[in-house]
C-alpha cells in the first residue's frame, strides 16, 4: 500500500510538470507496465483529480481542472487566499520568490475550478495597494503564468512585442526560461526569425495564442541566466560601454550595483572591475560617478576625455 501511494504521488507529480505524458512515457518513468499506469490514474479521478485522456498516436493523459477543487489540503477560501498571494508576489517581482511564485501559480490555476478562479480575478482586479512602487513595470499574472507554461511545455510562443523606442513587432520564440530581476520580468527565448537568442521584456509581452508545436529545447546561451540577463541590460543594450576598476571589494561593489548598473568581476580583496554601459560618454561618467567609489579607467581611452570634459565643466561652475 505504501509502494502504491508513493507511485501515485509521483504519478500526480509528473502530471504536473508537463502539461501531457503518453502512457508508454508515464510507465517508463515509474518503472512499471502500461497497465499499472492505467490503473494508478483510474484512482487519481477516484480521488477527485481530473485526468484526461485523449486516444491516438498523439494522445496521452492530461491533468485538467475538472469542477471541483482536488484534494490538495486547502479549502476553497485557502486555495484562493494562496493564489491572490502568489499573484501578488509574482505581480511586484518580490526578491527571492518572485520566479517560484510564477511555477507555483501555474500549477495552482491548472486545477482551479471557474469559480475560484472567478474570485481570484475578482480579488485582484477590484483590489488597489496602498503603496505602489513607482520604479516598478507592472506585468499581468496571467501573462506571467502563459509564458511560464509554455517554457514548462516546450511550445513555441507567439506574441506581439512593443520594444524600448515603442516599436511593434510579431514575435515567433521557443520560450527558454524567465528571469526576475529589479522587479521587471523577462522572458529568454530563441527568437526564430532571427535565429538568435534574446530577451524580452514581459511587460511589453501580448500572448497571441494558439500556441505551439512542441519544441526539442535548445541548450541555453549562458549557465547562468540571471548574470546573462544582466549583461544584455547594463551593457550590451547600450551604444557606448567602459570598463573601469572599482578600487573596493567586490562585495561592497555589489551592494551598490544592481543588474542594470552593470556587471562586477573580481580582481583581489580590494578591487574588481566594472562593465557597464549608457546612452552616452556624458551619462557613462555621471552614471559611474553616482556608485560612491574611487575609481580607475580601462577601457575605452575615450572615456577618460569624457571625465576631464565633467572635471573641467564642475571647476568653471565653482569658479
Amino acid at each position: 500500500m505504501l509502494e502504491t501511494s508513493a507511485r501515485l504521488l509521483r504519478l500526480l507529480s509528473l502530471l504536473q510538470a508537463h502539461r501531457d505524458w503518453s502512457g508508454a512515457d508515464l510507465a517508463e518513468r515509474l518503472g512499471v507496465t502500461p497497465r499499472t499506469v492505467r490503473r494508478d490514474i483510474d484512482k487519481l479521478r477516484d480521488l477527485g483529480y481530473p485526468v484526461n485522456a485523449s486516444p491516438g498516436t498523439g494522445g496521452g493523459y492530461q491533468l485538467g481542472s475538472g469542477a471541483q477543487l482536488p484534494p490538495l489540503l486547502l479549502d476553497d477560501d485557502e486555495a484562493v487566499a494562496v493564489a491572490v498571494g502568489l499573484r501578488t508576489a509574482a505581480g511586484n517581482g518580490v526578491e527571492g520568490i518572485g520566479e517560484t511564485s510564477v511555477r507555483a501559480l501555474a500549477k495552482l490555476e491548472q486545477v482551479l475550478p471557474n469559480r475560484l478562479r472567478r474570485r481570484v480575478n475578482a480579488l485582484n482586479t477590484f483590489t488597489v495597494p496602498l503603496f505602489r512602487d513607482p520604479g516598478a513595470f507592472a506585468t499581468d499574472p496571467a501573462v506571467l503564468t502563459e509564458l511560464a507554461a509554455a517554457c514548462r511545455d516546450g511550445e513555441r510562443l507567439r506574441f506581439a512585442y512593443r520594444d524600448h523606442a515603442g516599436s511593434a513587432s510579431r514575435r515567433t520564440v521557443e520560450p527558454h526560461r524567465l528571469v526576475c530581476a529589479e522587479r521587471r520580468w523577462y522572458l529568454v527565448a530563441w527568437d526564430l526569425d532571427r535565429a538568435a537568442w534574446r530577451t524580452f521584456r514581459a511587460d511589453r509581452i501580448t500572448p497571441a495564442p494558439p500556441h505551439g508545436p512542441r519544441f526539442v529545447p535548445r541548450d541555453p546561451p549562458a549557465e547562468d541566466l540571471a548574470a546573462y540577463v544582466s549583461e544584455g541590460l547594463s551593457t550590451t543594450a547600450y551604444a557606448t560601454h567602459a570598463v573601469v576598476r572599482l578600487k573596493v571589494g567586490i562585495e561592497r561593489a555589489a551592494a551598490r550595483t544592481s543588474p542594470f548598473a552593470g556587471t562586477l568581476e573580481a580582481i583581489d580583496a580590494d578591487s574588481c572591475l566594472l562593465r557597464t554601459g549608457a546612452a552616452s560618454m556624458d551619462m557613462l561618467v555621471v552614471h559611474v560617478m553616482m556608485l560612491g567609489f574611487d575609481f580607475e579607467v580601462v577601457e575605452p581611452p575615450e572615456f577618460e576625455e569624457a571625465i576631464r570634459t565633467a572635471r573641467d565643466r564642475l571647476s568653471r561652475a565653482l569658479d
